[in-house]
């Protein structure tokens, strides 16, 4: 059979969920089946090493693999890796940048591409047609020549299939399929000893809440804060752990000042990924409560499932494709993102009733050993690609 090529920005050492998806991807199909082709980090040779695919870094930079000069010599990469390899299928781990080389390879070589998207991008790609025809042209066009796109939840579907409709092409909407995403329970697990890392970040007492996310406005942790007063006067001991780094930083610990909780919260920065199930393991809950802000929203969340891996109970945001993320009164509770009251009520209920918080979180456990994991995603894909793929 044919080999299968992979066009991503999004790799690593690149950080974030699609990254870490991708090279979920690279790990699991058979060896030697996929080409990646990915920007050029300093010594990633040795990452490189342990993937059983050809990594091409394509000579460039990844950083500039979204230039217009960029996307023309990663066109022209792709073009002779294409020529070499004779691939039968290429996967975009992103609308864009992805989408413009596996495009060109489509219309000279006639090399069929699925595209995973992940919800913020369509969002983007909504309001751009709605206002600009040449973008309705231009990245339209993407997804009109894309021969299946692969949605991380449900409402992400359904996002894709209202972009069809946009373009004028709702017959397209068939192409769409839903692959919710996962974890690997072998790395997220109960029983990790957090000793080192709670003395590490001072997490010492508690109960400790948590969240895993960049600080942005849409990932909702300005509302956890606001929730505080009302946990802390229901569980005094309480305390907020955000482990990430971004731009609203200072804005959250404004906001943290001002409801008078900012000595509960701990904003612990970057925290490696070696050292996040152990992060897990010294939390009692965690709350994602993510919500729709300006064009931006949680497409699935896979910090949810990486606590449920870990055995902890979620308060999730109902929002976006969290729905997908979270079973509602099964492995946590959803909640109005946009209601401090809402999200205190709900973890209110959770640090009242251990019973209950401890069955949710081992129904989480099984739900990421059953369904929400790498190996059920990738068999997924795998079975798309085969779907789809030329003689």
């Amino acid at each position: 059979m044919s080999s299968t090529l992979l066009l991503t920005f999004n790799f690593p050492p690149h950080g974030g969920g699609i990254a870490r998806m991708m090279g979920e991807l690279a790990l699991r199909y058979p060896p030697h089946t996929l080409v990646v082709s990915t920007g050029s980090y300093p010594d990633s040779a040795e990452l490189d090493g342990r993937f059983p695919q050809i990594i091409d870094r394509a000579g460039i930079r990844a950083t500039r693999l979204r230039t217009i000069n960029g996307l023309v010599l990663w066109s022209a990469r792709a073009g002779r890796l294409a020529q070499r390899y004779r691939f039968g299928f290429t996967w975009c781990g992103e609308l864009k940048p992805a989408g413009y080389p596996a495009w060109w390879i489509a219309r000279r070589r006639g090399i069929p591409y699925g595209v995973v998207v992940h919800g913020t991008e369509l969002l983007l790609l909504d309001a751009k047609i709605r206002r600009s025809r040449f973008k309705r042209w231009t990245a339209g066009g993407l997804v009109a020549r894309a021969t299946v796109l692969v949605a991380n939840s449900a409402w992400t579907g359904d996002l894709a299939r209202r972009v069809y409709e946009l373009l004028g092409r709702p017959d397209l909407a068939a192409r769409v399929q839903v692959v919710p995403l996962g974890t690997d329970p072998t790395q997220f697990r109960p029983g990790i000893d957090a000793r080192s890392v709670r003395a590490r970040h001072g997490l010492g007492g508690g109960p400790w809440l948590l969240t895993v996310a960049r600080l942005e406005w849409h990932k909702g942790i300005d509302t956890v804060i606001r929730a505080l007063p009302a946990i802390r006067a229901a569980h005094p001991g309480v305390r907020y752990a955000v482990a990430g780094v971004g731009p609203r930083q200072g804005e959250l610990e404004q906001i943290a000042g001002q409801a008078g909780v900012r000595h509960a919260v701990k904003f612990l920065g970057f925290v490696a990924e070696e050292d996040l199930p152990a992060l897990y393991n010294a939390a009692d809950l965690y709350a994602g409560a993510s919500r729709y802000h300006d064009l931006l929203v949680e497409g699935f969340g896979i910090s949810l499932v990486e606590a449920s891996a870990s055995g902890i109970a979620v308060v999730g945001g109902r929002s976006g494709g969290v729905a997908d993320a979270v079973r509602d009164g099964e492995t946590g509770l959803l909640v109005d993102p946009e209601q401090p009251a809402a999200v205190a009520a709900a973890i209110n209920r959770l640090l009242a009733d251990e019973t209950l918080r401890r069955r949710m979180g081992a129904a989480g456990r099984r739900a990421v050993e059953t369904y929400y994991n790498w190996d059920r995603v990738c068999g997924d894909l795998m079975r798309i690609d085969r779907e789809f793929r030329r003689p």
